[in-house]
């Protein structure tokens, strides 16, 4: 496989850094270090199974150089002092012996601070925020500038001191720097403001000043956000201009994209395609004839592969791919290419988590991100224990896979002729087919295993569940659209030749719904994931959508890149959003509703559709109860037990390891 691919496993040489491979881990926040600053066990652990999985550089997530006035994140890591210099030397001297280079990204999170968390006003280029609705900051002196470049250098002389192979400062994603580079947040009338040279000019201070305190053969890296994507922000005519006034001191150039009010094209939105941002890249290399790196929800090996040879980068950066797959590197190094568990780009457990949410980071399709699949495969049952799964979606796919490694025997029965469950549906939208890659890879893996067996197309009994002897029986039957009784509803729900359908139905009849929809009317109920997924799919035919949604606001619970995304839709394209307005009646061809004011409307539509969300499907969890209460251990997990996220029931699939431990299967 290594020679399908050669570009990708050609090494690379910057100064004093040789790369085994063209690929690197981009820096992303974890919220996994300690409170103190300093890096967690788990935390140090994280980056060695990246190593271990053959990445060529994992450059650290960002170090803050300006305690507190520039933290980001509720547990972001420190370099300011030299108290974290041994533990920064802890882990590059561990990341060393798994045969990679390591950087550390170092920052300043300026306006994008927060005084909740640092006790003081944010400081940035201006008075402007960073975000919308985010805190004013005040704007910096002089003098502060001029302490904050030194700060930088200091930061970096640290991390060449730590063992560190690189540093890269960030200089994009509306964090300090990109503040001073930015159009929308510089409205200075000084000598770092206005023009392409004065805004550049804090940035070149801070290379300037970094070169100066690492020497001539210390690799810098400087990432940027080469195409803001916001009204008045820099194009990437505009960032190919200002890169003149401090490229001369970049080794290597991390060109990214957006700032906080375009974070979809920044942690890209699962829509997008592998590797779409690499004509930036490519962009800047030949301007400046310097080596780039490019990322974008690249995946595929493939892409990978064409995007260096078209010289379109000579880095490939992935962040999310890796928290998902450790191992890329080394199992497309190994021909295992079909194995690879692959990022769908859902952003729920990773910016979810940490931007919306201030937790930890977490995986949808990777259950343990922090400590691997090895610890629950050194494991091995004792004795024999049959596993009984009802259900073959995500979280029933995950349980059998996981208890067939650990040695049990794994019965799947599946009432549909398919596996994947609602992922394997909702797929089949045209903007959400990354989405199939789990259930997929879950699929191959599965079949992989002697020890999981099939039972397809027909419903699970207690008859033939007893014939399997279980030991412990895994309810996952997921869920169902749901709808309240209201009047009209289940009457013309789903009607041969009607109008009216659930996320399911629309599903089925895809082939109905023409490219152009110009003129059409689509109203749709519900604003929650369900909503959004209908949403993304009809507006852009042209279709006139309307939202109708109880709640004063849409995408609730969502995370911040899909909200981001939705919101940027809803401007683009004209939907109509009723927002704090009830479903009365359903009718063939319109719906009845009570707006705030306490007024009924009719609106009619060319295509209705209902999703209100979905509801727990357990048509047999009782008799189980009732048939195998005293004689096996029955877990109801995912959708079967409360309607959630793919990621709720991915990990309860993998606490069947908590079971079988618990029920005394390892002693």
């Amino acid at each position: 496989m290594k020679n399908d691919y050669p570009k990708i496993f050609e090494p690379f040489t910057v100064k004093t850094m040789t790369l085994r491979n063209r690929v690197v881990m981009t820096p992303m926040g974890t919220n996994y270090g300690e409170p103190s600053g300093h890096m967690s066990a788990g935390h140090m652990n994280y980056y060695n199974l990246r190593a271990k999985g053959g990445v060529g550089l994992i450059i650290v997530e960002n170090a803050n150089v300006d305690y507190p006035l520039g933290s980001n994140g509720t547990s972001q890591i420190r370099i300011d002092h030299d108290s974290y210099m041994p533990r920064f030397y802890e882990l590059t001297e561990m990341l060393h012996q798994q045969g990679a280079c390591v950087a550390i990204q170092i920052n300043h999170a300026g306006a994008s601070a927060q005084s909740a968390r640092t006790g003081m006003q944010p400081a940035s280029a201006s008075n402007l925020p960073s975000k919308e609705g985010g805190e004013i900051p005040r704007p910096l002196e002089k003098e502060e500038i001029y302490e904050i470049v030194k700060k930088y250098g200091q930061a970096a002389k640290r991390a060449q001191t730590a063992g560190f192979d690189a540093v890269e400062v960030h200089c994009g994603h509306s964090y300090l720097i990109s503040q001073f580079l930015s159009p929308t947040t510089n409205k200075r009338t000084d000598e770092f403001g206005g023009s392409a040279e004065n805004r550049a000019r804090f940035a070149r201070l801070v290379l300037e000043e970094v070169r100066k305190q690492v020497g001539p053969f210390f690799p810098i890296f400087a990432r940027i956000s080469a195409d803001e994507f916001m009204e008045g922000g820099n194009t990437l005519d505009d960032c190919l201009e200002y890169l003149q006034y401090f490229q001369e001191f970049v080794d290597v150039i991390d060109v990214s994209a957006a700032l906080n009010g375009s974070l979809q094209y920044q942690i890209d939105n699962n829509n997008f395609p592998d590797g779409w941002r690499s004509y930036m890249a490519r962009a800047v290399r030949e301007r400046y004839n310097k080596p780039v790196m490019t990322a974008g929800n690249i995946r595929s090996p493939k892409v990978a592969n064409e995007i260096l040879e078209k010289g379109d980068a000579d880095l490939i950066g992935m962040g999310r791919g890796l928290i998902a797959e450790p191992n890329w590197v080394r199992k497309v190094e190994a021909g295992q290419e079909a194995d690879l568990r692959k990022c769908i780009s859902c952003n729920i457990g990773c910016a979810g988590n940490r931007i919306g949410s201030n937790r930890p980071i977490r995986c949808t399709v990777n259950p343990s991100v922090m400590w691997g699949d090895d610890d629950y495969k050194k494991l091995k049952v004792n004795k024999p224990c049959n596993v009984v799964i009802v259900g073959g979606g995500t979280a029933g796919l995950e349980a059998a896979c996981t208890a067939a490694e650990v040695g049990c025997n794994a019965f799947v029965i599946e009432e549909k002729d398919y596996l994947g469950g609602l992922s394997a549906q909702i797929s089949r939208i045209p903007d959400k087919n990354r989405l199939a890659d789990f259930p997929n890879y879950l699929i191959r893996r599965a079949k992989k295993l002697n020890n999981v067996y099939f039972f397809m197309g027909k419903p699970a009994s207690v008859d033939f569940i007893k014939t399997l002897n279980p030991d412990i029986i895994i309810n996952s039957t997921g869920s169902l659209p749901a709808y309240p009784p209201i009047k009209g509803l289940k009457e013309n729900l789903g009607v041969k030749g009607g109008k009216l359908m659930t996320v399911l139905q629309m599903i089925e009849n895809l082939s109905i719904f023409p490219e152009d929809m110009k003129g059409q009317r689509v109203s749709i109920v519900g604003g929650g994931a369900v909503g959004l997924d209908v949403i993304e799919y009809f507006a852009p035919r042209g279709a006139d959508v309307t939202v109708i949604e109880m709640l004063p606001g849409i995408a609730n619970g969502s995370d911040p890149i899909t909200k981001v995304n939705i919101h940027a839709i809803i401007k683009k394209y004209g939907v109509h959003t009723r927002l704090k307005t009830a479903l009365q009646e359903a009718k063939p061809d319109s719906f009845i509703v009570k707006n705030p004011d306490g007024s009924i409307e009719e609106i009619p539509f060319d295509y209705g559709m209902i999703c209100m969300g979905l509801k727990a499907y357990n048509p047999i969890l009782d008799e189980l109860k009732a048939a195998f209460g005293d004689t096996a251990e029955i877990l109801n997990i995912g959708d079967s037990q409360r309607a959630r996220r793919i990621i709720d029931g991915t990990s309860e699939g993998r606490n069947i390891v908590k079971v079988l431990e618990r029920k005394g299967y390892f002693d």
